[in-house]
C-alpha cells in the first residue's frame, strides 16, 4: 500500500535539481554519488587502529550491509532485526557520531529468507537536500525528510522473492528514484516519482531469455548504473540473464545484450563510454562454474547481443564486490580471491595476486590511491598502476560487508558492529 504525509512541503523542497545539489561535498548514493566508486578528497589515512586514527566510533544496532550515504552533517544508514521482523533508518551527525535519528520504518507480516551471509538491510540508501530513500528490497521503500525525522511516504506493495533476501540499492535521476526487482517470479525495473512515490513507469524484464535458465536461476541483486551515451541518458541494468539499457525518463528499452544465468550481483560500471558488467554465474561443460566480465559498445539499438561485445573475460563464480575503472584500468577482487588489474581496453590481465579472504565491499579511489576491504577485516591500500604495488596492508578487528564513504578527508567506514570515521 502507498501512504502520503505533508506533500506541500516535500513539493516545495524538491525543486531543487538532485544531480548537481552539492554532488563534490556529498556522497549520496552507492559507490558515491556518480556510482563509480570514485572520491574527490585529497588525503586520508593509509592505516588506523582502535588506538589511533578514529575519530568517533558509533555503536549500530541489528545488521545491515548498507553502505552510508552522507549530504551536509547527516550521515544515513539503514539496519534490520536479524529476523526481519523490524527495518531501521539510523541518522548520525557527520562530526560526532551521535545518533540524530532511529527510526522504526517497516514491520512486516510476512518476511522472506534470506541467504546466511545476507542481511534484512542490505540495499544503500540515496540522499539528497530534505529527504532521504530508504529501501528493503520486498519489504519496503520509504522517503523521510531529513530535517523532521518524518516519513513522507511508503511503498509496500512491490515485491518479488528474492529467495536470498535484497540486495539492489535504488538510485536517483531527475524527479525519479528507480528500483530493480528481480526474484524468482518476476522481474521488472520501476520509477517512483520522488515527490510521492507514486509509479511514473515500470518496465518487466523480457521473458525469453530467462526460458532456458532453472527458477532458481531467475534472480539478481543488481544497482542499475546511469550513463550518458552521445548525449543521451541510459540507465543500464545487467540481470540474470540478460542486460538492457533503458531511458531513464520513460523506461522505453535501448537494447538488450543476452547472456549469463543465475544471481547477478555486482553493477555495472562504466569508462568513455564504455560499460562494463559480469554476468550471472555459468557451468561450463566440464562442470566448472564461472562468469564472463563484458565489455559492452552501447551505442546500438535492439538485440547488440551479436555485435556490440567487445570482449569478455572468464572470471570466478559469483561476482559480489563491483570494480572500479580509472584511466583505462580495471581493479577488482574476483570471487576467488585474486586482487587483479585488467586492461580496460582488451580484458586483459596486466597483474595479479592473491588475498587471504573475501573482499565483498566494493573497492573505493580516493587520494590516488585504491581501497579494499574484506570480510575478515582486512583493509588493502594500493597504488593505481600497471605494477602491483601495496602501499599499506594492515588488518582491523571487525569484519567488513558495506562499501564505505570517502568524503573531507575522512572514511565513513561500516563494520559489523559499528559505524566510524577516521581521519
Amino acid at each position: 500500500m502507498m501512504k502520503f504525509s505533508k506533500p506541500g512541503l516535500f513539493i516545495l523542497l524538491m525543486g531543487l535539481p538532485v544531480m548537481c545539489q552539492g554532488q563534490d561535498n556529498n556522497w549520496t548514493q552507492f559507490r558515491g554519488s556518480k556510482l563509480d566508486g570514485i572520491s574527490n578528497v585529497t588525503s586520508v589515512p593509509l592505516k588506523w587502529s582502535d588506538d589511533s586514527g578514529i575519530i568517533w566510533k558509533t555503536d549500530i544496532h541489528g545488521k545491515g550491509w548498507s553502505s552510508p550515504v552522507i549530504f551536509s552533517d547527516q550521515i544515513w544508514i539503514t539496519t534490520a532485526t536479524d529476523d526481519g521482523k523490524e527495518m531501521y533508518a539510523v541518522c548520525l551527525d557527520f562530526n560526532s557520531g551521535k545518533v540524530l535519528y532511529d527510526i522504526k520504518v517497516f514491520t512486516p507480516s510476512d518476511v522472506q529468507g534470506k541467504h546466511s551471509l545476507n542481511s534484512y538491510a542490505t540495499p544503500t540508501p540515496c540522499i539528497e537536500k530534505g529527504f532521504v530513500y530508504v529501501h528493503y528490497g520486498s519489504s519496503g521503500t520509504a522517503c523521510i525528510n531529513t530535517t523532521s525525522g518524518a516519513i513522507v511516504w511508503t511503498r509496500t506493495d512491490l515485491k518479488c522473492k528474492h529467495v536470498q533476501g535484497p540486495g539492489s540499492s535504488p538510485v536517483l535521476y531527475k524527479n525519479l528514484l528507480i528500483l530493480h526487482y528481480e526474484g524468482t517470479d518476476v522481474r521488472f525495473i520501476i520509477a517512483l516519482d520522488k515527490k510521492t512515490g507514486k509509479t511514473v513507469w515500470k518496465k518487466d524484464r523480457p521473458e525469453k531469455p530467462y526460458e532456458p535458465l532453472t527458477v532458481i536461476g531467475r534472480k539478481a541483486y543488481v544497482t542499475p548504473l546511469i550513463i550518458n551515451v552521445k548525449g543521451r541518458d541510459m540507465l543500464i541494468s545487467n540481470g540474470a540473464a540478460v542486460c538492457n539499457a533503458y531511458d531513464p525518463s520513460t523506461g522505453e528499452e535501448i537494447w538488450s545484450l543476452t547472456g549469463g544465468a543465475e544471481s547477478t550481483i555486482a553493477m555495472p560500471f562504466s569508462e568513455k563510454s564504455i560499460v562494463y558488467y559480469y554476468t550471472g554465474y555459468m557451468v561450463d561443460p566440464a562442470g566448472t562454474d564461472y562468469s564472463d566480465l563484458m565489455a559492452i559498445n552501447p551505442e546500438g539499438k535492439g538485440d547488440i547481443t551479436a555485435t556490440n561485445v567487445l570482449w569478455k573475460k572468464r572470471s570466478g563464480r559469483l561476482q559480489l564486490l563491483t570494480p572500479v575503472i580509472k584511466d583505462g584500468l580495471i581493479y577488482t577482487v574476483d570471487s576467488n580471491n585474486n586482487l587483479m588489474c585488467i586492461e580496460a581496453a582488451t580484458g586483459k590481465e596486466v597483474w595479479t595476486t592473491r588475498m587471504r579472504s573475501n573482499f565483498n565491499a566494493s573497492p573505493v579511489i580516493a587520494a590516488g590511491k585504491i581501497y579494499f576491504f574484506s570480510v575478515r577485516g582486512d583493509v588493502v591500500v594500493i597504488k593505481p598502476g600497471r605494477e602491483m604495488q601495496i602501499v599499506s596492508q594492515f588488518q582491523i578487528q571487525n569484519p567488513v560487508w558495506a562499501t564505505p564513504a570517502f568524503l573531507r578527508n575522512s572514511i565513513i567506514l561500516r563494520t559489523d558492529k559499528y559505524l566510524c570515521k577516521i581521519n
